[in-house]
């Protein structure tokens, strides 16, 4: 459904650091540059068919975060979501929403996740569900 995931940053060298070491929990290689027509930088990752963008927030204004949104990792692991969260918050992130591990999510199970607001404040989340 979805071709791919872009986030504003307004220091695009810290965030892709950051997110260098991060993704490489779940398995991701380093950024790939890439300069917009317009001039803007952006990092992109690729990973088993997906894309993670960066970019520096073509309209000049401060990058922001959205209300309301979060970005989910899928691990393949309940361990995997606590390194994503732990690498994470080593290199930057901000721990929210209590400490890695189960929730009962009703319905959908047992979902093992982690939350953290990343160096640009977005909300993202680590998670695993258990079959």
């Amino acid at each position: 459904m979805f071709n791919h995931i872009m986030i504003g940053t307004n220091d695009i060298e810290k965030s892709k650091a950051f997110y260098e070491k991060v993704l490489a929990v779940l398995g991701g290689r380093g950024a790939i540059d890439n300069t917009s027509a317009s001039g803007h930088q952006r990092a992109i990752f690729i990973h088993d068919g997906n894309t993670f963008m960066l970019t520096q927030p073509i309209d000049g204004e401060a990058a922001t975060c959205a209300n309301g949104m979060t970005i989910g990792f899928k691990c393949n692991s309940p361990e995997q979501v606590k390194e994503l969260h732990d690498v994470a918050v080593a290199n930057g992130a901000t721990s929210i929403e209590g400490p890695p591990g189960p929730r009962d999510a009703g319905q959908l199970g047992i979902m093992h996740l982690s939350y953290f607001r990343d160096l640009d404040g977005h909300k993202i989340c680590g998670i695993h569900r258990e079959a």
